[in-house]
């Protein structure tokens, strides 16, 4: 399925998206497919770059790179004008604008604004608690498992440097995460609390999963790619079998058709939406996770892969329909909170083009 036909249509959506969206920055599309327009502060400002700079690197066509040049830049005056919406998630916000522009392009600006963002997620690292605090706020103490995902900021940072101390920390966080996130059976936390004085730790939390010892989908996603990041940038093999230990768990506890509900510990999964983009998240750290296993064991995770990107395809992608700005539907952001539910959110694309990028033979990625 996932072909050079397929690449083609690919291409046709993006570049519909292109006309569609233009200059804004998507975050949540509802039932009529359009996305709407956040402030660039805003977390997921940096996918919807990410995905150009994928199409740019898989087909070396100009519109993409032209698209996708200005987004670094738009994000950079943030640094100078904090707001609450600029905290840890600096990794997504830069990783596919910045760090990819200057991987492909070698360009100087944006190797600058990398390590810049960089800085900026290392100064929210907890000397106490060996964390990187997630939020802003009275929230000095908290750390969320979606920062597995940004830590790849730091290790770039440091191969670039050639100076340790990104890596230092982390390291350091992973290991926090490790010790207090990932539990026997391969499920997540999605926050835990610590004394930010002493480092303690205090107590874990629901977040946006179902409750505190449940099992949030897209929590459960951002674990198993981040630690499997975390291992190709250390080879530390605690960092393998903690990735190995929470694919097991989300592939096991799959529906038929491979797509999570929002939780994989509810009561009762009767009414309860899907969320297609823990789906994709978890297919494109499968694949990264096939890459690192001896070959006897790579088919089953990309298999897996393969399976949910398929059902991905067939049963809740609009990538056929050019009329809609999203590519995935079914994805929950914050169920708890009843926000942005049963719709579509552009970190679902950006992963989803992410994954079969993979599979198309795509080489610079960014973790």
């Amino acid at each position: 399925m996932f072909n050079t036909e397929f690449k083609k249509q690919l291409e046709q959506k993006v570049d519909a998206m292109i006309e569609s969206i233009g200059g804004k920055s998507p975050h949540f599309a509802g039932v009529d497919g359009k996305y709407d327009d956040m402030p660039t502060d805003w977390w997921t400002s940096g996918f919807w770059p990410g995905i150009l700079w994928i199409l740019y690197d898989l087909t070396g066509k100009e519109h993409y790179k032209e698209a996708a040049w200005q987004w670094d830049e738009k994000l950079e005056p943030w640094f100078i004008n904090l707001t609450d919406d600029i905290h840890h998630d600096v990794g997504f916000q830069f990783l596919p604008t910045a760090v990819i522009k200057h991987t492909i392009t070698n360009d100087k600006d944006a190797y600058r604004r990398g390590i810049e963002a960089a800085n900026f997620l290392a100064g929210r690292y907890n000397a106490a608690g060996q964390f990187i605090r997630a939020w802003n706020g009275d929230l000095n103490g908290w750390t969320i498992i979606d920062c597995m995902m940004n830590i790849s900021l730091l290790f770039w940072a440091s191969r670039e440097t050639k100076d340790p101390r990104y890596k230092h920390i982390a390291v350091r966080h992973a290991d926090t995460a490790l010790k207090h996130f990932i539990r026997d059976d391969g499920s997540s936390r999605h926050i835990v609390s610590f004394d930010p004085e002493t480092g303690e730790f205090i107590e874990g939390l629901g977040g946006q999963g179902a409750g505190p010892e449940s099992a949030w989908s897209r929590g459960t996603g951002w674990a198993l790619y981040g630690f499997i990041n975390a291992y190709k940038n250390t080879g530390d093999a605690r960092y393998l079998q903690a990735s190995k230990s929470v694919a097991h768990f989300f592939l096991a506890n799959l529906p038929e058709d491979r797509v999570p509900y929002w939780d994989f510990r509810l009561p009762s999964k009767e009414g309860q939406p899907r969320d297609s983009s823990a789906a994709a998240i978890a297919a494109s750290g499968l694949l990264e996770l096939a890459e690192a296993v001896p070959e006897v064991e790579r088919s089953l995770y990309r298999d897996g892969a393969i399976g949910i990107l398929t059902s991905l395809t067939e049963k809740y992608s609009s990538v056929y329909d050019l009329s809609r700005d999203s590519i995935l539907n079914g994805a929950t952001g914050h169920k708890p909170a009843e926000m942005y539910v049963d719709g579509s959110l552009i970190y679902g694309d950006y992963y989803y083009i992410e994954a079969i990028a993979k599979l198309l033979g795509w080489k610079n990625r960014i973790f």
